[in-house]
């Protein structure tokens, strides 16, 4: 198989097909396009949960870590409280360079008041770069949780910030002395400073006090990847105008410069949304600093449809990440 997500198909056949026991207490299962998983902890209490590898960069990868986790859980209207960290590391990494993989985890988790609870780590000839999974623990009250699934016809859909934010900074970081055969220093350095973008919490927190139905933190596959996952986990289709797509002029240059589609690039930092009023959650999301755009509809029927100028294509299962033919 091929390195990224696995396949929409085979997702279905050989992992969540073979899962079939099952606990009333699990409110939230395994299911496409779902990055969290809930349980009913107290009548009016849910712990939600949600699990993510960090594999696609090395440089700032104790940070990352714990930003896309706590992003994951803000999407499912949750609070985070903890993580748990499962460090696998090459034989060749220092432990100078490992303390300073957890700082910076830790500095991260400082930020957003959340504990580092525990975890593993391992030296083991069965990675050949550090690699972190994180466990993420929030919570939420009955009757508020968000999931990918909450789509309806009819509904709009929203984006936030700008797609591809975070696989531009990581190109920026990682591929810095090719990108400076193009580019001049300032704009190399305005896109590494795209990491500064990467929290989904603040307009998590606004979309679900203005009616957000369905969130979901836009990540491997890009916004392609997403909005077909949101589509399939809410069974609707879309009707969305490409020009709408908020994207950043560094990112569609650093994309030409590799030839690679920015709507498939790794995408942390930017949300899904869909809600009935959409408007008024972008001029909520707008006071306070954070650019949001109306991209289109979800409507009825399966069919996902791009349209761009005068052209309508349809959208693809998520495919391998972008980020994977530079980096």
């Amino acid at each position: 198989m091929k390195i990224g997500k696995i396949p929409e198909a085979v997702l279905k056949r050989s992992v969540l097909n073979q899962i079939h026991t099952r606990r009333e207490e699990v409110l939230l299962g395994a299911s496409v396009g779902e990055d969290c998983a809930a349980v009913t902890v107290a009548e009016d209490e849910m712990l939600v949960m949600s699990t993510d590898p960090i594999t696609g960069t090395v440089q700032d990868i104790g940070e990352l870590a714990v930003q896309i986790t706590v992003n994951d859980l803000a999407s499912a209207g949750a609070e985070p409280v903890g993580i748990m960290l499962t460090v696998l590391l090459p034989e060749r990494v220092s432990e100078q360079k490992m303390r300073h993989m957890i700082a910076q985890a830790e500095a991260a988790c400082a930020k957003v008041h959340v504990q580092i609870m525990g975890g593993h780590t391992e030296v083991t000839k069965a990675v050949c770069q550090p690699l972190i999974s994180v466990v993420g623990v929030g919570k939420a009250k009955k009757g508020k949780l968000i999931s990918t699934a909450g789509a309806r016809p009819g509904m709009d859909i929203i984006i936030t910030k700008w797609a591809g934010i975070e696989g531009t900074s990581i190109i920026a970081k990682e591929k810095e002395e090719q990108l400076r055969t193009r580019f001049t220093q300032p704009f190399i350095d305005g896109a590494k400073a795209f990491d500064q973008l990467l929290s989904v919490l603040p307009e998590a927190s606004i979309a679900v006090k203005h009616g957000v139905a369905a969130m979901h933190d836009v990540t491997e596959g890009g916004i392609f990847g997403a909005l077909w996952e949101m589509a399939e986990a809410s069974g609707v289709g879309l009707e969305i105008d490409l020009k709408k797509i908020p994207v950043r002029q560094e990112t569609i240059e650093i994309c030409e410069f590799f030839d690679i589609n920015p709507y498939e690039l790794i995408s942390s930092g930017c949300m899904l949304m869909a809600a009935a009023d959409g408007n008024t959650i972008v001029r909520e999301l707008e006071k306070s600093g954070i650019p949001a755009a109306v991209a289109g509809k979800a409507v009825q029927g399966n069919d996902r449809v791009l349209y761009a100028g005068g052209e309508r294509r349809f959208l693809e299962p998520p495919k391998a990440d972008e980020l994977y033919k530079v980096v």
